[in-house]
């Protein structure tokens, strides 16, 4: 009976010895085996006090003093970008503010163009309307000096005002197709825009573009003529077309707003098409543009 519990207290010891801290449930196995253990045993034995964590309360009572500091470097490469914002953003609301007149002249323009729908006399019509260009002139000057101040960023801000140039570019040459029949070049548009320097030219594109938004418009204008009874002009309209359609395949477009422009222009061939077939099938149409008429179906 000793020896068995000698062998019993050993046991319990040595699993004390694994844990430094042991709680009662380490000996519950060896109290329910010997229920006659006597009391003082376990009042002997040596339990140590649970060591206090004093490493958290070190580390954050010195934080604030091993706080890592802002280099130099990053601060003075920060504030240049903060400067450099700043002028930007001021130098593109004076942007702003020269395109809204342009938009403001370009609408004056525009609304006076729309009267040739109403079968007004073009020359009156035209005349209205290009008491704007010298006035859409002087603002593209002014718009010029404007991103000169920032040289070499010409296509960095060259989208606050795109949208306004190929309008203006638009109109510019639907006038000139009322005036000759013929298409507006782009030296031309940069002539009339005084946008032949070399620092704030007419971007290619943009000329590109307005000359589509121009031929968005002739379908429109052949149903009005035709309407008011002239009935050769769907095909004038649709020579133009022709020939301007043709143009544009040489080039190697992308799959951008361009191309989508370009392809807008097919459907407005195809309108004008129409309209002329259906004046020349009632006999409406002059006589004596067969052979003209002839060329202008094999091109296209």
């Amino acid at each position: 009976m000793k020896a068995a519990f000698r062998n019993a207290y050993c046991f319990t010891l040595s699993r004390y010895s694994i844990n430094p801290n042991p709680t009662i449930l380490h000996l519950v196995p060896a109290i329910s085996t010997f229920p006659s253990l006597p009391s003082g045993v376990f009042k002997n034995l040596p339990f140590r006090t649970p060591v206090k964590a004093t490493l958290c309360s070190t580390s954050m009572a010195g934080g604030d003093s091993d706080a890592p500091q802002t280099s130099p470097s990053l601060e003075k490469q920060f504030e240049k970008f903060r400067v450099q914002l700043e002028d930007s953003g001021s130098l593109r609301e004076r942007i702003r503010a020269v395109v809204l007149e342009i938009e403001s002249a370009t609408r004056l323009m525009q609304a006076s163009l729309l009267l040739v729908h109403q079968s007004k006399p073009i020359p009156e019509v035209l005349e209205k309307a290009k008491t704007q260009i010298n006035v859409l002139k002087d603002l593209f000057n002014k718009l010029a000096e404007v991103v000169r101040e920032c040289p070499g960023q010409y296509y960095r801000y060259h989208g606050d005002w795109r949208s306004e140039t190929q309008m203006v570019v638009s109109l510019l040459a639907f006038m000139r197709w009322l005036e000759t029949g013929t298409l507006l070049m782009h030296t031309e548009a940069e002539e009339k825009l005084g946008l032949n320097d070399s620092d704030f030219g007419l971007d290619v594109e943009d000329y590109l573009v307005g000359i589509c938004f121009m031929s968005n418009e002739m379908p429109r204008y052949v149903v009005n003529q035709v309407t008011a009874g002239d009935y050769d002009c769907p095909r004038k309209v649709l020579k133009f077309l022709t020939d301007l359609h043709a143009a544009f395949r040489m080039l190697n477009l992308r799959n951008d707003f361009l191309r989508k422009k370009f392809d807008s222009m097919k459907y407005d061939l195809r309108r004008v098409e129409e309209v002329y077939y259906d004046v020349k099938i009632r006999g409406l149409a002059a006589s004596g543009d067969s052979v003209e008429d002839q060329g202008t179906q094999g091109q296209s």
